[in-house]
């Protein structure tokens, strides 16, 4: 053991002090008290930014794992911690002023899509808005197919498309008793005035594993289904303004 220090103190009066719970040689420092164990895992800045772009893509946990030579027990806290950092305007900019336009004023449109947490009995609904010109998600929520659900999402939104924005949806009631009735266009199937949204929607589905239908990969908790969604909806936005 003379070749070990302690990582806190570095000093390398040490000793053997029973094993950890995944059996690995468990080491006390006599100095400070610090356990450790040896050769434990030390993350660089390059690992951690090559696990950031391997959580956009459709990889379970522990794939990433296997892949970056980490452990479960160190990734959930990392992404935890990543999810818990996002802003929550998603890196949008839709009142840049740098922003053209169209003549037919500002256009949004905005759907639902099913997922699960936990088991499929436990259904979380995701409800996103998406601007038509820049293709920016707007805002998401994630909850049940109510209308209070759809209010919720619909307090995300920008105030500036609350105000003036024209909204496309399909007929599902909830958004009836939210959207303005004077700037709400109901589609019909194959209309083509929600292909965005719903081209969003198959993007997250083939990028974000938590959302695929038939997965191992479905989330556990709530908090990391919806951390999950705002990273990859962060990137997205950031990709379209070309900051990424």
């Amino acid at each position: 053991m003379n070749n070990l220090h302690c990582p806190q103190c570095r000093l390398s009066h040490i000793k053997k002090n029973g094993h950890t719970h995944y059996g690995k040689q468990n080491y006390q420092c006599l100095e400070c008290g610090r356990q450790f164990v040896n050769h434990s895992q030390r993350i660089d800045a390059q690992t951690r930014d090559q696990i950031k772009k391997l959580l956009l893509e459709r990889l379970s946990l522990r794939g990433i794992c296997r892949v970056m030579n980490v452990s479960l027990q160190w990734l959930l806290p990392f992404i935890a911690q990543l999810y818990q950092e996002l802003p929550d305007d998603l890196y949008g900019q839709p009142s840049s002023p740098q922003r053209r336009i169209g003549l037919l004023g500002l256009q949004a449109e905005a759907d639902e899509m099913w997922s699960f947490v936990g088991k499929k009995v436990n259904k979380q609904w995701v409800w996103l808005a998406i601007d038509v010109e820049s293709r920016q998600v707007l805002a998401f929520y994630v909850g049940d197919r109510s209308r209070k659900s759809a209010q919720k999402l619909w307090q995300r939104i920008p105030k500036k498309y609350r105000q003036a924005a024209k909204f496309y949806t399909d007929d599902w009631e909830a958004y009836k008793g939210v959207l303005p009735k004077r700037r709400h266009e109901v589609c019909a199937k194959g209309s083509g005035r929600t292909n965005i949204i719903e081209r969003f929607n198959c993007t997250l589905r083939q990028r974000v594993s938590r959302l695929v239908r038939k997965s191992l990969s479905f989330s556990k908790s709530l908090s990391n289904h919806i951390g999950a969604i705002k990273y990859f909806i962060c990137h997205y936005n950031q990709e379209i303004l070309g900051r990424v």
